[in-house]
């Protein structure tokens, strides 16, 4: 290497900008939208249908299954009519067995059906309401904050996190007046 060129090497290094580097197109993950959630393209198939709420791992086998689909297969590599595929199984899961399903004999219609999304947060704010408002076992632990399904209360689920005793708080010590100090130190002499 002549100087010119080492002078350039070195221009090269102190040009190049600091901090993280610049992604290369080739490396950026493309998002995809699957029932109003947006899953990372660089996940499988069988992994980013996982991530939406309300799908199981064994639902999402079920969908890849029924519909041939393969499940290591990049989100960001399916075709539109794959992913319309995809969303209206899940909307209607036709030929699935009803214990894939999370909400078997619906209070409301009787019906076993699968719900996912928002929706599924709603039914279950719902039916903590219902129960609350019934007073039942359940209803009552949900607002009192305790737990729910027979778990122990001696040891957790504690409210307050400090250390237990009755909750008493001991006093600090009283600075003594610098007078008094002074009235002491008089007696000793």
């Amino acid at each position: 290497m002549n100087e010119e060129q080492k002078h350039d090497a070195k221009m090269d290094v102190a040009n190049k900008p600091k901090g993280r580097p610049q992604p290369r197109p080739e490396d950026l993950v493309k998002l995809v939208r699957i029932l109003a959630k947006d899953i990372r393209g660089n996940l499988n198939l069988y992994r980013g249908l996982g991530s939406i709420k309300g799908i199981s791992w064994s639902f999402a086998n079920a969908v890849c299954t029924t519909l041939k689909l393969d499940k290591t297969k990049k989100i960001q590599d399916l075709s539109e009519q794959e992913i319309k595929q995809i969303e209206n199984f899940i909307q209607n899961p036709e030929g699935l067995p009803s214990f894939l399903f999370n909400r078997r004999m619906d209070r409301d219609d009787g019906t076993d059906k699968h719900v996912y999304g928002a929706d599924l947060g709603l039914q279950t704010e719902f039916d903590i309401k219902r129960l609350k408002k019934i007073k039942s076992f359940k209803g009552v632990r949900h607002q009192l904050g305790q737990p729910v399904r027979g778990q122990r209360t001696k040891s957790h689920f504690r409210r307050n996190k400090k250390k237990s005793g009755g909750g008493t708080v001991t006093a600090k010590p009283v600075a003594k007046p610098k007078a008094a100090e002074a009235t002491k130190g008089d007696k000793k002499k």
